[in-house]
């Protein structure tokens, strides 16, 4: 059950990272990410379209797919999304369709603005395929990274109780009746307090990326956790 995961100190640190590798999977599962044999275009190609993305050498250099999980990957994004780009709004609508025992409405926030790396109010099919790049094949350096800035909601280097709590907060929220026993009010913030106990090595009230990264390389349960999903695709 979610109570015995959430329960585990290790995970619960870090369990943000195992969620969103999840809810890439159940993209995959939404028809987002298509995995067709039918033949794809050799390059990528957009008509009509509000964005049009780069080219597939450039994407694959700087990710760790190969131009045919490009190519599939592309097909997918663009039978979904045929303005070339998601929203917020689609984003929240996703998330939704498969938590509707919960509110995820929140969390969607939070983790669209962490692909949404230049902040300009959109997913690009770049952003998508970046961030996928690093959660299911990036190094380990690079997965802790991406979960701290998901957590640093105001992307100022640190890691405040509030910023964890509202994350937190997000996730009970977006489980909603699925986990067992029902979680009381306070269990989000007792969850806060031991992740600071835990990381803020220095006990000055926010964590750093380094307090953070050194914090998870030394718990087995978390890189365990960062391992679950990397063959998701």
């Amino acid at each position: 059950m979610l109570s015995t995961v959430w329960e585990t100190e290790g995970l619960q640190t870090l369990g943000i990272v195992v969620i969103v590798c999840a809810a890439l999977k159940l993209l995959h599962l939404l028809g987002l990410i298509s995995f067709s044999e039918d033949s794809v275009e050799d390059e990528l190609e957009l008509s009509a379209v509000r964005h049009r993305p780069e080219g597939l050498e450039q994407l694959e250099a700087q990710t760790r797919f190969s131009r045919k999980e490009l190519q599939i990957l592309y097909r997918g994004f663009k039978n979904e999304c045929p303005s070339g780009v998601v929203n917020e709004d689609t984003f929240k609508d996703i998330y939704s369709q498969f938590f509707p025992q919960g509110d995820a409405s929140t969390y969607a926030h939070f983790l669209f603005n962490a692909f949404d790396t230049d902040h300009d109010g959109s997913v690009s099919f770049e952003d998508f395929v970046t961030g996928l790049s690093i959660l299911l094949r990036g190094t380990v350096q690079e997965k802790l990274n991406w979960a701290f800035n998901l957590y640093d909601i105001n992307k100022d280097g640190y890691i405040t109780k509030e910023e964890m709590l509202d994350i937190m907060k997000a996730i009970y929220n977006m489980m909603g009746k699925c986990t067992y026993p029902i979680l009381k009010e306070e269990t989000p913030r007792q969850h806060v307090e031991i992740f600071f106990q835990k990381m803020d090595k220095n006990k000055d009230g926010v964590v750093t990326i380094d307090e953070f990264i050194d914090c998870c390389q030394n718990d087995e349960n978390i890189m365990r956790s960062m391992q679950l999903f990397e063959n998701v695709i």
